[in-house]
């Protein structure tokens, strides 16, 4: 794979084109009010990123339902409170023709700044003192998620993300080991993927004909079955209702040890699906310009930076300026991190990370 061809348009099924191959992951960040409205930390960062070279952009998650908060500092999209900020984040990546989307999230049992009486799960989890949902509950959730997206619209977006990976609610509704409902949203891989699809299609259903739809899911870990994901994966696809499907490897290249799919890489499961018009995108561990060309020559259509983007904003255009670029080594300092134009909040949050800031 040239890197010239990363940055060609990438035309998805619905809504605007992308200006290249390389998107911001959706990066937590933790700068966000403590209401959820978004902060002047996250409209500089938007403003940051709108000029560095990006075809796609993602927020950081945003929580669906107050009792979903996972991170302090976490952007929220529950309240129409919450649009004036989202609407100047909107605004600074439209400028730059970036093509922007909100990642749409509740952490459940997981959202550790929600009480344990308000901390909810598909059942109930002593671990995280959570309860279970009621069937109203479920389906309530399921509205605030249509709703989030909704405000998404409003507020200037091109599109949002569904989050179903990394163990938050969507992840513990489609685990066959965390989800131990006997309504219509447990049991069998039909009901456990109830929840997300029913979301996805009260999305299209209300919002307009162009409005992007992004799935992201975990192939391993939280008690998934990987054989389950990869038939979760081809169903969505086959339903024609999202635009992307988001593959969020911990490593792109990791083997599969054991099972039906033993030697075979995690991703290669995924890229053989036939997809039509949606396309596939992929994170994990991607740091370098040859990373992109990689992943691409695997047969995805887009990449998403994270890590790699903290350490430098700009990856995009210095990818395009060096094809041998390559992230600075870990750990850095705090003042590298300020001047790549982070902010105090966000930089504390990276020195939790293992080796990242010395």
């Amino acid at each position: 794979m040239n890197l010239k061809d990363v940055f060609h348009p990438l035309e998805l099924a619905r809504g605007p084109s992308l200006l290249n191959r390389v998107a911001l992951a959706p990066l937590t960040n933790q700068q966000s009010n403590d209401d959820g409205t978004a902060s002047l930390h996250d409209v500089e960062w938007m403003e940051l990123i709108a000029e560095s070279g990006y075809g796609f952009v993602m927020t950081c998650a945003a929580n669906v339902q107050a009792n979903g908060k996972a991170f302090e500092g976490q952007l929220g999209i529950y309240d129409d409170r919450h649009l004036e900020g989202l609407t100047k984040m909107a605004d600074a990546l439209r400028k730059r023709a970036v093509v922007s989307s909100v990642q749409l999230h509740h952490g459940g049992m997981r959202s550790a700044f929600a009480a344990p009486a308000d901390r909810v799960g598909p059942t109930k989890n002593l671990m995280y003192e959570s309860r279970a949902l009621s069937n109203p509950d479920v389906k309530e959730l399921r509205d605030d998620f249509i709703r989030a997206a909704k405000r998404a619209e409003t507020a200037g977006f091109d599109g949002v993300e569904v989050h179903a990976a990394f163990g938050w609610i969507l992840t513990q509704f489609l685990s066959p080991a965390l989800n131990r409902r006997v309504d219509e949203y447990g049991g069998n891989f039909e009901n456990r993927t109830r929840l997300v699809r029913e979301i996805i299609s009260g999305i299209r259903a209300q919002c307009r004909s162009d409005f992007q739809i992004g799935l992201r899911l975990s192939m391993e870990r939280y008690g998934l079955e990987l054989a389950e994901i990869v038939q979760l994966a081809r169903l969505t696809i086959e339903e024609g209702e999202i635009d992307y499907l988001d593959l969020a490897p911990w490593d792109i290249n990791k083997v599969v040890e054991e099972g039906e799919f033993a030697g075979r890489r995690i991703i290669d499961l995924f890229t053989e699906i036939p997809r039509g018009n949606v396309k596939l995108v992929v994170s994990g561990k991607i740091m370098d310009a040859s990373d992109v060309c990689d992943a691409l020559e695997d047969g995805f259509d887009f990449v998403m930076v994270g890590r790699a983007a903290i350490l430098e904003p700009r990856f995009p255009k210095m990818i395009q300026l060096d094809c041998n670029y390559r992230s600075p080594e870990v750990p850095v300092t705090t003042s590298y991190l300020e001047e790549q134009g982070l902010s105090d909040p966000f930089i504390d949050y990276m020195k939790n990370w293992d080796n990242f800031v010395r």
